[in-house]
């Protein structure tokens, strides 16, 4: 029986596939349909997010059609944006039918953009861990061939025009990794736009107040990346950590609220976050991250392209790299060496990182890593400076 299924629904996918191929040669693109995607559908949020909510403030969601793609349509978007069920057939129409995509990860294999289609790709980080044709190590929810990784990577990248890019080393390394032949707009990110805005008492307290954070305690942001040999299915990874949580929870509970925020990639209901309840706040993908910088105090990260983000609002950051070894041989490779640049201090040890935190002081921070800061800032927030998103609308306008 279940086989019996799986073929009808093998047979009524590709059916769904014929008719979109045939449709793709029929629908013409209209360049007042804009599609928006963030984290492949999974979430609102990221880049995409905020050049739209800007179109939302120019009052241009009612001249433009504004349709968004997301695994869950139920997700409240403001203004008059229309939510359509990513791959479905709605979803399908709209990608042959809108003149503009606004994406920050590689859209799925087997859609067809319209040659007037103008495709922005925001994307959703600077570059720490190798990507794309430069990885030389993979182990991706059980794929292990690169090479034709770097095949289907190449041949989405094809479809993109315009690239957002962070900083001249992101320039660089999208180029060559990506084999990005199209036009580089070197704007920061839109995302980052609120960092500049939000960033006053005003703003941060209301925040707080809309996500529930305690206002009496000060504020650890957990954001780790994701661990791409960790995985439940195919897509769908596990929550990987070797954070001691219950010491953590013994020794900061009463002055600190710990946020843990999953990577867009991570789904894991395995971890019973109730006995910590007066100290984790657990965030899932549809938790806006930016919001969350703006709110902490700290940042405790690995390897994850947020600490590029982070940085920006000059606050101290600690790398728990526990597994760093392991990593580097069987996950990812990097770029470069991070810690040699990295304005804050790595632990490897649960015992290392409370003792920090413990006697952790912001000034003896800033008299360390204050010139390091300085520099990280000069060459990987360069052209970060709160209105790429303005810059991305006048794209989409033309002008």
């Amino acid at each position: 029986m279940a086989s019996i299924k799986k073929i009808m629904k093998d047979i009524a996918k590709y059916s769904v596939r014929s008719i979109y191929i045939l449709e793709s040669y029929i629908i013409p693109s209209n360049e007042k349909v804009i599609l928006f995607e963030s984290s492949s559908g999974r979430n609102y949020a990221g880049s995409p997010r905020y050049i739209y909510e800007e179109m939302v403030n120019q009052g241009l969601d009612s001249e433009y059609k504004c349709v968004w793609s997301l695994s869950n349509p139920d997700i409240e978007i403001p203004g008059n944006a229309i939510k359509v069920k990513r791959s479905f057939f709605k979803y399908l129409f709209y990608t042959l039918r809108s003149g503009v995509w606004v994406l920050d990860s590689r859209h799925l294999y087997y859609l067809r953009k319209n040659k007037k289609t103008r495709y922005i790709q925001t994307w959703h980080g600077t570059p720490f861990k190798k990507l794309g044709l430069d990885m030389d190590v993979l182990d991706m929810s059980g794929n292990t061939d690169v090479e034709r990784y770097r095949e289907d990577f190449k041949r989405n990248t094809r479809e993109w025009q315009y690239l957002l890019s962070q900083n001249e080393y992101s320039s660089e390394i999208f180029r060559k990794a990506f084999d990005f032949k199209g036009e580089m707009l070197e704007i920061g990110y839109p995302r980052n736009d609120i960092l500049f805005e939000k960033n006053n008492e005003a703003d941060i307290a209301e925040i707080k107040e809309k996500l529930n954070i305690p206002k009496n305690k000060k504020v650890i942001l957990y954001a780790p990346t994701w661990r791409d040999n960790q995985y439940t299915k195919a897509g769908e990874y596990k929550f990987a950590s070797a954070m001691d949580f219950d010491a953590l929870h013994e020794s900061f509970k009463d002055d600190f609220t710990l946020i843990v925020k999953f990577h867009y990639l991570v789904k894991d209901k395995s971890i019973d976050w109730s006995k910590y309840d007066d100290f984790i706040i657990e965030c899932d993908e549809e938790w806006d991250i930016q919001e969350l910088y703006l709110i902490s105090d700290i940042m405790i990260t690995d390897y994850s392209s947020v600490m590029f983000d982070y940085a920006i609002l000059k606050r101290p950051m600690i790398y728990f790299t526990y597994d760093l070894e392991d990593y580097t041989k069987n996950v990812r490779s990097f770029y470069f060496d991070i810690f040699e640049e990295a304005p804050g201090p790595k632990v490897e040890t649960n015992q290392e990182l409370i003792e920090l935190l413990k006697n952790f002081d912001v000034n003896s921070y800033n008299d360390e890593f204050g010139e390091k800061y300085r520099k990280f800032n000069e060459k990987y927030n360069q052209f970060d400076d709160g209105t790429a998103s303005k810059k991305v609308v006048e794209l989409i306008k033309g002008k």
